[in-house]
């Protein structure tokens, strides 16, 4: 009852407080809702043993903004194996943690990440995503910051880099190295070249090479890379054939991005352990 009393005060009474603030807020808050998690063990899918390995796609993005620092912080909180996220560079050569090379509509301001500098950026706030109000005062984090937020923890940040950058690839590895992170540390992206070049700077790092189909040759082009890369595959491009091949290839993979009870059940018994997710949970 208590809960429910709770969720009435916040769709009437927080848009008439946000309103004075901006017109704007009480939609916001109204469509913004966080969603609740689903839980795999409950529903019988891993166990204690066995367990799925599940990484938060762009944070816990069902309880708090994507890509910011409170979804990332929910990650941990909730236990996941990994927190993925997604870096660009600004004007000034810093990296920040968004997906697009643009700043769109899930912030109050707008702009192309490359022509703006981190000062710039760090006066943008959050303008959708669950719990907006609540991390209102939220700003796109560095990837210095996502980084903080994993050192002492079992969760393990997962780095995306969103460009073809080969100038700057030498300070993401020394970010991971300053925080004690090397082993800790999944970096990943579609660009094989990149990935070789984190793999000569450190060939400690682990390294996933992001992909569609999981085919011969893909697995091939991986696994001359080193012994420490994985796929990460998309759920839907592949089928049970694909799985079938890139664990008789005796590959490491994950795929992205599941998020029902049913497909994650359907892949443990494919023999599937590491899924990518915007909702799911231990």
């Amino acid at each position: 009852m208590l809960s429910l009393i709770n969720k009435i005060i916040t769709l009437i009474l927080v848009p008439i407080y946000f309103s004075v603030l901006s017109p704007t807020y009480p939609i916001l808050v109204l469509f913004n809702q966080p969603k609740p998690l689903i839980s795999l063990s409950e529903n019988g899918v891993g166990s204690a043993e066995d367990p799925v390995y599940l990484t938060a796609h762009r944070g816990v993005n069902a309880l708090a903004p994507e890509n910011s620092l409170p979804s990332f912080e929910e990650a941990v909180n909730n236990g996941y194996y990994s927190a993925e996220c997604d870096i660009q560079l600004t004007k000034d050569n810093k990296w920040v943690v968004i997906h697009n090379a643009e700043v769109d509509g899930r912030f109050c301001q707008y702009g192309k990440i490359a022509d703006l500098t981190l000062q710039e950026l760090k006066t943008f706030s959050y303008n959708w995503g669950p719990n907006v109000w609540k991390y209102k005062d939220s700003r796109i984090p560095t990837l210095e910051e996502y980084l903080d937020v994993f050192v002492g923890t079992d969760t393990r940040p997962q780095i995306e880099i969103g460009i073809p950058n080969f100038d700057m690839l030498y300070s993401i590895v020394d970010a991971i190295t300053e925080r004690g992170l090397v082993d800790q540390t999944i970096v990943l992206t579609y660009n094989l070249e990149q990935l070789a070049a984190i793999h000569k700077l450190n060939p400690d790092i682990e390294l996933w090479y992001l992909v569609d189909e999981m085919t011969p040759e893909i697995i091939a082009q991986a696994k001359e890379l080193g012994d420490n890369v994985w796929l990460s595959a998309s759920y839907d491009k592949n089928t049970e054939e694909n799985i079938r091949l890139a664990k008789s290839a005796g590959i490491n993979f994950s795929l992205f991005t599941v998020n029902t009870v049913e497909e994650a059940k359907a892949l443990y018994y494919m023999g599937v352990r590491y899924i990518e997710t915007d909702i799911l949970c231990n």
